[in-house]
C-alpha cells in the first residue's frame, strides 16, 4: 500500500518524528525529513532510512514558522516525488510560564509552528492528493490538544486549534479517499520528560525505573512511556485501507491518561 508513495513529516530529524520516519521507510514508503539538528547527524540519518529499507530519503531544514520556506518544502518534495502522499504535522515548539508571564513573540511562535504550519502544508498538499484520489494527513496533537494543564497555554491552546483543524479538513476530503486525523499521544520520553525523570532520581536517590513510575503515576496509569515504535504502527495502520473510514478523529495513545 505504502511501497513508492511519499511521506513528509516536519520535525523528523529526531525523536519521535524519525521513528515515524523508520516505520514508514520499512513499508516502503520514501521520506522527505524536515528539522533542525547537527548537519552530520541527519545525514547519518537520512543514509540509514535509505540503506536499512532500500527507499530514498531527503532532508529539507525548512523553518515551518515561515510559509515561504513551506513553499519550498513542498515544492521539493514535489519535484523530487511527484507530490505528497503521506503528510504528517509533528513539528512543534512549547514553552513553559503562566499566561500573565508569557512572552507575546514566544505565543506568536508555537501557533506559527504548532497551528498555522500544518495549515500551510495541508493547503499546499491537499490538491494533488485530490487528484491522485488518496491521501493520509496526521496531525500531531498530544494529549493537551484534548484537556488542559497550568503553565502551557500556548500548546493547550494550539494543540485545541490543532484538533479543530483536523476536523474541518477530514470533512473536505471525504469525497477524495482522503483521511485526517489527529494522533494524541500521551507521554513520550522526549528529552524535557527524561530530565524531569533524572532530576527525581537524584533529588530522592531513586534508580531509573522507580523515578519514571513516580513521574508517571498521575499522568499514564500504565507506567509506561508511549514508544515512538508504536506511535509509527499506529501511524502505518492510518495509511492502510483498513482505516479509511477512521477520520477526523482525536486518536489517544496515552496508557489510559484520558480514562483518569
Amino acid at each position: 500500500m505504502l511501497q513508492g508513495r511519499c511521506a513528509l513529516i516536519t520535525g523528523s530529524t529526531q525523536g519521535l518524528g524519525y521513528a515515524m520516519a523508520e516505520r514508514l521507510a520499512a513499508e516502503g514508503c520514501n521520506i522527505v525529513m524536515n528539522g533542525f539538528g547537527e548537519k552530520d547527524e541527519i545525514e547519518s540519518r537520512r543514509g540509514k532510512l535509505e540503506s536499512a529499507h532500500g527507499v530514498r530519503a531527503i532532508h529539507h531544514g525548512a523553518d515551518v514558522a515561515e510559509p515561504a520556506q513551506i513553499a519550498d518544502l513542498v515544492a521539493t518534495a514535489q519535484r523530487t516525488f511527484g507530490g505528497v502522499d503521506v503528510l504528517i504535522n509533528n513539528a512543534v515548539v512549547r514553552h513553559f510560564s503562566p499566561i500573565e508571564a508569557f512572552k507575546p513573540e514566544d505565543w506568536d511562535r508555537a501557533l506559527a509552528v504548532n497551528l498555522s504550519a500544518p495549515f500551510h502544508l495541508i493547503k499546499m498538499t491537499l490538491p494533488a492528493m485530490k487528484t491522485r484520489n488518496w491521501g493520509r494527513i496526521i496531525n500531531l496533537a498530544s494529549n493537551w490538544g484534548l484537556t488542559g494543564t497550568v503553565g502551557r497555554g500556548d500548546y493547550v491552546a494550539s494543540k485545541h486549534g490543532l484538533v479543530g483543524l483536523t476536523k474541518a479538513v477530514a470533512l473536505e476530503a471525504l469525497p477524495y479517499n482522503i483521511t485526517c486525523n489527529a494522533l494524541a499521544p500521551g507521554s513520550i520520553l522526549t528529552p524535557h520528560a527524561e530530565r524531569q525523570v533524572r532530576e527525581r532520581m537524584a533529588r530522592d536517590k531513586l534508580d531509573w525505573d522507580v523515578a519514571a513510575q513516580e513521574f508517571l503515576k498521575t499522568r499514564q496509569p500504565s507506567g509506561r512511556f508511549v514508544t515512538g515504535e508504536k506511535v509509527g504502527q499506529l501511524i502505518v495502520f492510518l495509511c492502510s485501507d483498513a482505516a479509511s473510514e477512521m477520520t477526523g478523529n482525536p486518536i489517544a495513545m496515552d496508557g489510559g491518561w484520558l480514562s483518569i
